[in-house]
């Protein structure tokens, strides 16, 4: 089938809106939260901006002053890549996605027959044509959480052996210190944790919870405030500072500590091809915690700081 005049401008377009988006952490943060205000209706884009925000924090935590003083150079070098290689990848294959959704609008007829350009899945591509036909908004979130998980699966969780499989990453993790926090502009937090965050089971469940904590009809509004009111830098600060005791910058802006990193951009592995799409990762969620996290950040955050400065005594 012949390719339009019209469809090669637009893949032309298309790449060099990702492109541009999927700089750094901060153009990814914007790019997300940007689509969902064009497009509410697809709410994944917010989830994901919110997500963005977070690993932006957790980027900068390791050029602040506590990580700092618990990890090696190497070690934080590696951490940043790590989360720098997968939030990259997700945007690389979501973004086009979310912009072809947004030019199937605009045209008014689904142009998904294009997502094989940029290596998209038949999976997804089944769902967004889906949607097109259906407009179930909370299975479209669901289905792009399983791909942007399978999609770091291999590349990222399985490769980065030395980050996944190192004592301090196995520490945090049962510490709970992975956690995604949705903050708000009065000072509360709110959130949910993932333990073995090696399994993608628990990636899933754990994005699934946090798309309904963060549409949950009282809550939704307030993270929704935070997300307009507060420019992303990648510190910290970018919610510490509504609380009522508000820290001085623990933590640095993310543009002034990293650099622009230049990924290989080549062809996505269908995953989907030698993986069975599972009926559990459609399942919806069920919560077991409580997703006020307030007072559990403040102890966390004391407890870090106690941990650095016990091996800082020690040294």
């Amino acid at each position: 089938m012949r390719m339009l005049k019209t469809e090669k401008q637009l893949l032309h377009s298309i790449k060099v809106q990702t492109d541009k988006g999927n700089r750094d952490n901060i153009s990814r943060t914007k790019a997300y939260e940007q689509f969902f205000k064009m497009h509410p209706e697809i709410q994944w884009s917010f989830l994901a901006g919110m997500v963005s925000r977070n690993a932006g924090w957790n980027m900068c935590d390791l050029e602040g002053i506590w990580l700092s003083h618990l990890l090696s150079p190497k070690y934080r070098h590696h951490f940043f890549l790590t989360y720098e290689d997968a939030n990259w990848r997700i945007f690389q294959d979501a973004y086009p996605q979310l912009l072809l959704y947004h030019y199937s609008t605009k045209y008014e007829r689904p142009l998904f027959h294009l997502c094989h350009y940029f290596f998209i899945t038949k999976f997804m591509t089944n769902e967004w044509y889906s949607f097109w036909k259906y407009g179930n908004r909370e299975r479209l979130v669901t289905a792009l959480i399983i791909n942007e998980q399978n999609i770091i699966e291999k590349p990222v969780i399985k490769k980065q052996s030395f980050v996944f499989h190192s004592i301090l990453f196995l520490l945090q993790d049962w510490m709970h210190f992975s956690t995604v926090l949705f903050p708000t502009c009065n000072g509360r937090l709110y959130g949910s944790s993932v333990s073995h965050f090696r399994n993608i089971d628990k990636r899933i469940e754990l994005g699934k919870r946090l798309a309904g904590l963060l549409f949950s009809e009282d809550l939704f509004p307030l993270f929704h405030e935070f997300s307009c009111r507060t420019e992303p830098t990648g510190a910290r600060y970018d919610y510490e500072k509504y609380r009522k005791k508000p820290r001085y910058h623990e933590t640095p802006m993310l543009r002034g500590v990293y650099p622009l990193i230049h990924h290989k951009v080549g062809e996505t592995e269908q995953w989907d091809l030698k993986k069975k799409i599972k009926k559990d990762w459609f399942i919806e969620p069920q919560w077991e915690e409580d997703p006020q996290l307030t007072d559990w950040y403040d102890h966390k955050q004391k407890q870090l700081h106690t941990v650095a400065m016990i091996k800082n005594w020690f040294l």
